[in-house]
């Protein structure tokens, strides 16, 4: 079993690495201390502790990105320890205001895999372990959050998740004046045949027929993650059960597919309402 002071010792770079991804150093102190309890519980062998560290500290993360609340230790279990690349790692130093900003607007997927690539230098072998994927699919994470941060954006641009979120906003609200600001000319909703089955519309077209279908509507619709893309869910007592899957471009909603199918059911995550501040 580690002893604490060898955990003692790897808590500075799983701190600065926390604080790195989430952009929050109490939230960062949170999740350190959610790996040390991880530590302390486990019974398996643990061949190399900086790498086992690694990876279950920026799972917590990215468990925290995708809901904002707190993640229980005992249901983060590591499939694997990350290669041991600790010692090959130097803590970066503090992200200015201006990038943390940019890094907020990112996927957590996307987040996590530029963080421990272009900040921290991890190989993409050791991300996928991390995210449980392939090393081409890190790759492409981190390439299209790169691309994120380096693209010029005005001020008052709307990341995706930001739009979807005052969109149902507008949409709970009744606030129709919005929803026909946030939706593009030639928008169209659609949906697939486990959708249409339990009541969704199979298509409406154009952004004054969406914008009367939504307002005052989804009052049980709460924001979620689906492959990455932020939408919305329908839930019913604590299940979603019709997904708003949303197609966000420059700041406009330009569809949305209500989806009801369980393999897709499946893969959604909620996550932090951005319109809400409590």
């Amino acid at each position: 079993m580690p002893t604490t002071d060898a955990f003692e010792a790897e808590r500075p770079r799983l701190l600065g690495l926390a604080t790195r991804i989430l952009g929050d150093h109490a939230e960062a102190e949170d999740i350190v201390q959610q790996a040390w309890l991880r530590l302390h519980g486990t019974t398996s062998d643990i061949d190399s502790l900086p790498a086992w560290l690694t990876t279950v500290t920026t799972r917590l993360c990215l468990d925290r990105l995708r809901s904002r609340t707190p993640v229980p230790h005992s249901e983060i279990e590591p499939a694997g320890s990350a290669p041991d690349v600790a010692d090959e790692v130097a803590l970066a130093d503090t992200v200015g205001v201006a990038l943390q900003a940019v890094i907020e607007r990112l996927t957590p997927g996307e987040r996590v895999a530029f963080v421990l690539h272009d900040s921290f230098g991890f190989d993409f072998a050791t991300i996928a372990t991390i995210l449980e994927t392939t090393p081409a699919a890190a790759r492409k994470l981190a390439s299209r959050a790169r691309a994120k941060v380096r693209r010029p954006q005005p001020e008052d641009a709307l990341a995706d998740h930001e739009v979807v979120d005052a969109f149902m906003a507008a949409a709970r609200e009744g606030d129709f004046a919005s929803l026909l600001r946030l939706l593009a000319p030639d928008a169209t909703v659609s949906a697939d045949a486990a959708a249409i089955a339990v009541g969704t519309p199979e298509r409406i077209d154009g952004r004054q027929e969406i914008a009367e279908f939504f307002d005052g509507s989804a009052h049980a619709a709460l924001p979620v993650h689906v492959d990455e893309r932020p939408g919305a869910a329908w839930y019913d007592r604590g299940t979603p059960r019709v997904l708003f899957d949303f197609e966000v471009d420059e700041g406009l909603v330009r569809g949305i597919t209500f989806r009801a199918a369980d393999e897709v059911l499946a893969r959604v995550v909620r996550r932090r309402d951005t319109t809400r501040r409590d």
